[in-house]
């Protein structure tokens, strides 16, 4: 168990440096290696050693960007939370716009620097080039990975 609360540790740091806070970290962690794979909102608060409206903040911040799903069986009344099926391909394409607006902002910088000498322009240019090469691959990247994932059996 000691393993599994270090990785949820783990979890919590790493999503903490992309964005989300730690607590949601903490919980995607936790319904990553938890048994059974779906839980309510008390499990994660014992999991977790956490208080209720900390798990409850972050539940509905997974919840609103679609990272977690929440549901209930039939006859039951408590809610229960699992990982969203296509969790890290969603999380991937969410940031694509910011690939595209990186590029875009290099293309407007280019604009205002018209007339500069190149050696002045190459900064920008590779900004714009290495940001226009993800936006052409990374679609192709997602197919591939749907060929790959029914290969692995996922579906």
């Amino acid at each position: 168990m000691e393993n599994k609360r270090q990785f949820v540790e783990d979890c919590g740091l790493y999503f903490e440096k992309i964005g989300l806070p730690r607590m949601a970290g903490r919980i995607i962690g936790w319904l990553l290696v938890c048994h059974p794979p779906e839980q309510t909102m008390g499990d994660l608060v014992d999991a977790l050693q956490a208080s209720k409206s900390s798990v409850s903040t972050a539940l509905r911040l997974l919840e609103q960007y679609a990272l977690i799903q929440r549901f209930t069986r039939p006859g039951e009344r408590r809610d229960l939370y699992r990982l969203a099926p296509d969790l890290w391909v969603w999380s991937l394409k969410t940031k694509m716009h910011l690939v595209a607006e990186m590029r875009a902002l290099a293309e407007h910088g280019l604009a205002l620097m018209d007339g500069e000498p190149p050696e002045h322009r190459r900064r920008l240019e590779l900004l714009r080039d290495v940001n226009g090469f993800l936006e052409k691959e990374f679609p192709k990247l997602l197919e591939q990975w749907e060929d790959e994932k029914k290969s692995l059996g996922y579906e």
